[in-house]
């Protein structure tokens, strides 16, 4: 059952979070699926109206739509653990990116490969990536996540170090991968992703405003992640960093935005205003020292927003339940209000307000004509998700990635009773410890 995808399958016996626009969850129903899409949701019985090619027993599993990460590096999964506390800018110029220019095209996809079967393994379906190109070969990185079965958006990271010839080739090797790699509505795309203000220069940015444009693509970007940013780009631009982005006209297509920590309100409204999305890292905030996203004021604000993990080099782990779980309870702290973030809130920040906020809307719900995008957690046997009735809370508070049974991505079976049916767990968790070793720190 390696990936397989199966004519007609009816998934019975379920509770069933739905993510449709009432939030509905099905206490026992069942989810029909033909090919890649979700063609029925209902509650009660299977009366077997529809000819099926297999009806499957959930045996009360609780099925969710797939978690969706809005932003992550894949390719730095090797690096987890190196360089534990510290800020962000002495982390990345005497840590990460000296262990990133080490890479090698092997060592690259190993450590891809690491971070898909994590997130995958822990309910992950979608993500929206960015990778540094240094020592990668991006053909290889687009067919080993292809290879995963999951959805993604992955891009290619553009810097302005070395000469303005080496920026120039940049932004060509950039163009090359968005025109090859772009689609709108299939498994794999990518945007335009210069990495931040601080590593870019003006003519850069300008640059990639005119590939998105042009090639009609999203722009993925960091952005306002810090007090130091906001304070050098002001110094260096007379700006602030979402008045300097705008002046370089990354905000005439739909932007990602990772981090958005430093915001005013001033900055939130204007993002909104021009479709600039949100992907909401708490925990790596957190971790370098970052400080805490006003998440609250941005969703008042109208603006779209995505929970996300970050690296593992920064988190550690890529467990979106963890994120969920610390995205609530740190809007109810900082405001001082426990109805700050509610779970129906978290869950969607996690699903589809998330795909939404990656350009992903045929997922992230579990409606007709959805794509087949869902996974599952037995509590039966879960002393944490008991008493078993509050599903949605559970899912919030108590469940983590460890918890997942099941794993229907695109209609495939991806992870099936906990076992990844399209990587080689053995091989990726041996490969990644050999070339760790490799690496000198």
């Amino acid at each position: 059952m390696k990936g397989e995808i199966l004519l007609k399958t009816t998934y019975v016996n379920a509770t069933i979070v739905t993510m449709n626009e009432q939030n509905e969850v099905i206490e026992n129903g069942y989810i029909i699926v033909e090919n890649d899409q979700i063609i029925d949701v209902k509650s009660g019985e299977f009366a077997n109206d529809f000819e099926v090619d297999e009806v499957i027993d959930m045996k009360g599993k609780w099925v969710l739509p797939g978690l969706v990460n809005t932003h992550t590096h894949v390719v730095m999964s090797l690096l987890r653990g190196i360089g534990d506390d510290m800020l962000l800018q002495p982390w990345l110029e005497t840590r990460i990116w000296p262990l990133e220019s080490q890479f090698t095209p092997e060592l690259a996809v190993a450590s891809t490969e690491l971070g898909l079967l994590e997130m995958v393994k822990s309910g992950t379906t979608s993500f929206s990536d960015m990778f540094n190109p240094i020592g990668v070969d991006q053909d290889a990185i687009m067919e080993t996540v292809s290879k995963s079965g999951m959805r993604a958006a992955v891009s290619r990271t553009l810097f302005s170090f070395g000469t303005k010839d080496d920026e120039k080739k940049a932004v060509e090797e950039a163009e090359k991968y968005v025109k090859r790699y772009y689609n709108e509505s299939g498994m794999l795309t990518t945007m335009v992703a210069p990495h931040s203000p601080y590593t870019c220069s003006t003519e850069l940015l300008e640059e990639c405003a005119r590939i998105a444009v042009e090639n009609q693509t999203m722009v993925h970007i960091h952005l306002s992640e810090t007090e130091r940013e906001v304070s050098d780009i002001e110094a260096q631009y007379g700006k602030r960093p979402v008045e300097y982005a705008a002046s370089c006209g990354l905000f005439k297509r739909p932007t990602v935005i990772a981090h958005g920590v430093v915001l005013n309100d001033n900055e939130r409204a204007f993002l909104a205003e021009h479709d600039v999305r949100v992907a909401h890292n708490p925990n790596s905030n957190l971790k370098l020292g970052s400080g805490i996203a006003n998440v609250k004021a941005m969703l008042e604000a109208g603006m779209k927003v995505g929970i996300a993990t970050d690296s593992v080099a920064s988190n550690n782990n890529l467990d979106m339940f963890e994120e969920m779980r610390i995205a609530t309870l740190l809007q109810k702290g900082i405001h001082q209000d426990a109805t700050a973030l509610p779970v129906e809130t978290a869950l969607t920040l996690a699903t589809k307000g998330a795909a939404e906020v990656i350009g992903m809307k045929q997922t992230g719900s579990l409606e007709v004509g959805k794509c087949a995008d869902f996974i599952t957690i037995d509590p039966s046997n879960k002393p944490h998700l008991q008493p078993a009735d509050e599903v949605l809370s559970h899912l919030v508070y108590a469940a983590s990635g460890k918890d997942i049974s099941d794993v229907i991505i695109n209609g495939k079976r991806v992870v099936w009773n906990g076992e990844c049916k399209t990587l080689d767990e053995e091989r990726i968790i041996f490969e990644a410890s050999r070339y760790k070793r490799g690496l000198q720190r």
